[in-house]
């Protein structure tokens, strides 16, 4: 066995971006966990907390076929209100990305369709320093089923080492 060390002296080139490429896609998720707790206020104010687990569709071979999983809650009165949370992406090379999401609820004949806007917080291996922000719309095709459509753009940070 080898037990020595090797020492390198390395020079780090400030990080630069890559360009910012255009990012869309789609997905189908289901509710895994949900609850909703109805608020005593105004009449029909529900807050409601659920997590939703998906395949994501994109032409973008770094998000397509990658696994989301998004936790979100919603303030909602008459089944109109807002809606937050986080997303985490995972990746077939085991790499993630994770973001946040903001947005508004509306519901009218029965449908109810979701609209907002994403953010990238950042990433894991070749994703680190993902950065990038979009827009979102879907709807529930049941009360546990969602479809959803987004759109943006990101950024990788790009390193560059030299020996």
């Amino acid at each position: 066995m080898y037990y020595g060390a090797i020492f390198e002296i390395k020079k780090e080139i400030p990080a630069k971006e890559e360009t910012m490429p255009n990012l869309s896609g789609s997905f189908s998720g289901r509710a895994t966990s949900q609850s909703t707790i109805a608020l005593h206020d105004v009449s029909n104010h529900d807050l409601n907390l659920l997590e939703v687990r998906g395949v994501q569709k994109s032409p973008d071979e770094k998000w397509n076929n990658s696994k989301i999983t998004y936790w979100g809650t919603a303030d909602l009165i008459a089944g109109n209100g807002a809606q937050r949370g986080y997303f985490v992406n995972e990746h077939s090379d085991g790499d993630r990305d994770f973001g946040t999401f903001e947005g508004r609820i509306a519901t009218s004949g029965g449908q109810v369709t979701i609209e907002g806007a994403w953010k990238f917080t950042g990433g894991t291996g070749k994703l680190k320093g993902l950065t990038g922000s979009g827009s979102y719309k879907g709807r529930m095709t049941s009360p546990v089923e969602v479809e959803n459509t987004w759109e943006g753009t990101y950024q990788i940070a790009a390193k560059t080492q030299a020996a």
